[in-house]
């Protein structure tokens, strides 16, 4: 630990994803609701092209310096024919006591940069590199959630190669005249269309596939409401009161423009006022869902609920939004965490989820001389 008794947390955000921006706009808001009592604190900042800067440069862009005009500074001292040089920022943390990453989407919920910490042998909070892989990947999600019979939407899987086969009119018979189109493997809205005839199909499948090679259509829940949920936890997960996202009528649905680039049109119901049946449904399927899919420490379950409040998971985030308009902190703060004491379980429950790792035992046994059987080749077997 450095200077006594802080903890010195290393604090990660930006990354090569569609939600850079929103990731430093998270870091913001944790790094200012964190403790400076309990914790010292280093950032580092990914840049759009993956590349780890060091705590002096990510400081300047935290603090409002361009980030084009630091990375055109930083990028000379960098020798690129490294292998490790898009990590060689990670020689300053000798001392980091636990990570704590802030980055959205790719790199940073597909399970990447936790395999990397594992490597490091460090705490860090949220889930693990299986959960964060799993979770992420939206197909990879429903076939553990069907298979733990937690209700979500149907759908289908498009891909390059079957795509020629998945035309409007099969897909249309299957799923109804309305469907969503999303990668598998994004987040915050991000190549999403809703399709309701042929040209609007084909257009969104066209960019959709720009962002993955795997696509899922899914049937529409017509006039849904947004709820959402948050879990903290381990072993033992608890849910937070409910929140609800309330778009305008003329909006498809709650997509990346009114998520993060002017949500002035949008109403947070905090905490939304649903039946008992209703609220401990949606409470069950998402406690039932995060142990599922093996999560760990936080997660923000999303659903849709229909006109007969029947209610559908979503996808879970398990590395949620922390802006100022995200739902995960203050669906927490009406249930009675404030967003100081929310950071602070975070990062214990990182903490604990280390140790319990680390009473693992891995046992290697000498294979001394290497012994084979006979081989036996069949020279008569026609092709």
């Amino acid at each position: 630990m450095q200077n006594g008794n802080k903890l010195h947390i290393a604090l990660l955000f930006g990354g090569n994803s569609s939600e850079h921006d929103v990731s430093k706009r998270s870091a913001h808001n944790i790094y200012d609701a964190m403790d400076k009592n309990k914790y010292d604190v280093s950032l580092f900042m990914f840049t759009k092209d993956g590349i780890l800067l060091g705590h002096e440069a990510s400081k300047k862009i935290f603090d409002g310096v361009p980030e084009d005009d630091i990375i055109a500074e930083e990028y000379p001292k960098i020798d690129m024919s490294d292998p490790l040089a898009p990590i060689k920022a990670f020689q300053e943390v000798k001392d980091i006591d636990l990570f704590y990453p802030v980055i959205h989407g790719n790199l940073g919920e597909d399970g990447t940069i936790q395999g990397l910490f594992k490597l490091l042998r460090k705490p860090y909070i949220g889930s693990g590199v299986m959960a964060s892989a799993v979770s992420f990947d939206k197909d990879m999600t429903k076939r553990i959630l069907n298979q733990a019979g937690v209700r979500n939407t149907k759908y289908i899987l498009v891909t390059p190669e079957n795509r020629d086969t998945m035309t409007w009119d099969y897909i249309s018979a299957k799923l109804g005249n309305s469907v969503f189109i999303k990668p598998a493997n994004q987040g915050s809205s991000v190549g999403i269309h809703k399709a309701n005839d042929a040209a609007s199909y084909n257009e969104g499948l066209e960019d959709a596939l720009r962002y993955d090679f795997k696509i899922l259509i899914e049937e529409t829940i017509e006039q849904p409401q947004e709820i959402e949920i948050s879990i903290l936890g381990n072993e033992i997960p608890r849910a937070s009161k409910l929140g609800a996202v309330r778009v305008p009528a003329s909006d498809t649905f709650y997509d990346y423009q009114n998520k993060f680039v002017d949500a002035s049109g949008v109403v947070f119901e905090l905490p939304v006022v649903l039946s008992d049946k209703l609220t401990k449904e949606i409470t069950k399927m998402a406690i039932d869902a995060f142990v599922a899919l093996g999560l760990k420490g936080l997660t923000r379950m999303d659903f849709l609920v229909d006109k007969n409040d029947v209610p559908y998971l979503g996808e879970p985030n398990t590395l949620p939004g922390f802006t100022n308009i995200s739902l995960y902190p203050q669906m927490w703060e009406v249930s009675g965490i404030s967003y100081s004491e929310l950071i602070d379980q975070i990062i214990e429950y990182g903490l604990a989820e280390f140790e319990r790792n680390n009473k693992i035992h891995y046992d290697f046994q000498a294979l001394g001389d290497e012994r084979v059987g006979q081989k036996k080749y069949n020279t008569d077997v026609v092709d």
